[in-house]
């Protein structure tokens, strides 16, 4: 009952406001309309649009100034990368230009053109000449980006299979990684959902009868050997992954019931990267922050946070679900002595079977 009235109250208290709001209308109706815009309001306005054209040039410079260093664009760590990042140098570059010309022009015949008693417009009804400039300048950069971005694109996935590169597997599940080495062939063993068996320790669902996959590895750490080339297979379990190593300039989406695949060579071991000036700024960063966060963790009892240290990551980029945030999976490229040392130290799938 009570829930009834309250909504016939608000009924009638809006039903009261819309009368209001007419009557005000009506006493309204023969006051001169001052909504029509002044001479005056125009010249406002136009110099408000030069002051927002000079805030927006302002900010852009401080924020070059400050933020201007681009370190993702300066530590790449795998052959392919510095193409990447020059491909993206130009984007931004060309980004900036249009950016600036247009901004510009947009404010200032906002000002320049500003309303003024007794003056008509000027404009154009057609005119070839500007429409074929500016549609032809577009196509041409355009163009120019995106046949520089698709040779970028085949030079990257054109893996020479005939460079024997180490083949791993990605196998992607909510929310984990697991790494899969192909062993001493080089070659997968089949493999199928539906052959998972966690009962026998076959987590990954490969095929027991085929040869190829008794030498498997399978690990919850991806090692890589540093100027190897490296052919990544990829496969997901339930939902659409996306496979993001940031630093090796990578990604490939893992989706069910098929393969991807995507390959680079690292040129940086992880001791290397770490020893980079702009690694370490990061890391004196991140540790000034665990620090200070450490202090409020301490005094209400907890433990304090470990200290920071730099780690090539697997990450997934699709928002797979509630945990996606923490689906990651540490890289260590390192030489190939340590990576065979590493490897042989690993189990393989026939002798990980739980009989």
């Amino acid at each position: 009952m009570t829930a009834l009235l309250t909504i016939i109250v608000l009924v009638f208290i809006s039903i009261a406001i819309w009368q209001m709001v007419k009557i005000f209308d009506l006493a309204q109706a023969k006051v001169e309309n001052s909504d029509v815009a002044t001479d005056k309001d125009n010249t406002i306005n136009g110099y408000l649009m030069m002051g927002f054209l000079a805030f927006i040039y302002i900010i852009t410079i401080v924020s070059m100034v400050k933020w201007g260093d681009l370190p993702l664009l300066s530590n790449a760590a795998s052959e392919h990368g510095a193409d990447v990042d020059n491909l993206m140098v130009m984007s931004l570059v060309v980004i900036f230009f249009t950016q600036t010309i247009t901004q510009f022009l947009l404010h200032y015949y906002a000002f320049k053109y500003k309303g003024e008693k007794g003056k008509k417009a000027l404009f154009f009804a057609d005119n070839n000449k500007l429409e074929f400039i500016w549609t032809i300048i577009p196509v041409i950069v355009l163009a120019g980006l995106i046949i520089y971005g698709l040779n970028t694109w085949i030079t990257i996935m054109g893996v020479d299979e005939s460079d024997d590169p180490v083949v791993v597997e990605l196998y992607a599940q909510q929310f984990n990684w697991k790494a899969r080495y192909a062993g001493a062939d080089n070659t997968l063993g089949k493999a199928n959902v539906r052959l998972i068996d966690i009962d026998r320790a076959n987590i990954l669902g490969l095929d027991e009868a085929d040869p190829n996959a008794q030498d498997d590895i399978i690990t919850t750490e991806l090692h890589l050997p540093v100027g190897q080339p490296v052919l990544f297979k990829m496969r997901s379990q339930d939902v659409l992954h996306s496979a993001y190593m940031p630093h090796f300039r990578a990604q490939m989406n893992c989706v069910p019931g098929m393969i991807t695949q995507f390959g680079f060579t690292p040129t940086k071991t992880t001791e290397e990267m770490r020893q980079t000036p702009a690694i370490q700024e990061k890391v004196k960063r991140i540790n000034s922050i665990r620090v200070a966060n450490s202090k409020d963790l301490v005094a209400k009892g907890e433990d304090a946070l470990e200290p920071y240290q730099f780690d090539y990551l697997l990450l997934c980029n699709k928002i797979c679900g509630k945990s996606h945030y923490n689906m990651q999976m540490k890289i260590i490229v390192e030489s190939q002595e340590d990576y065979n040392a590493w490897l042989k130290t690993q189990k393989e799938f026939k002798n990980s079977l739980i009989n």
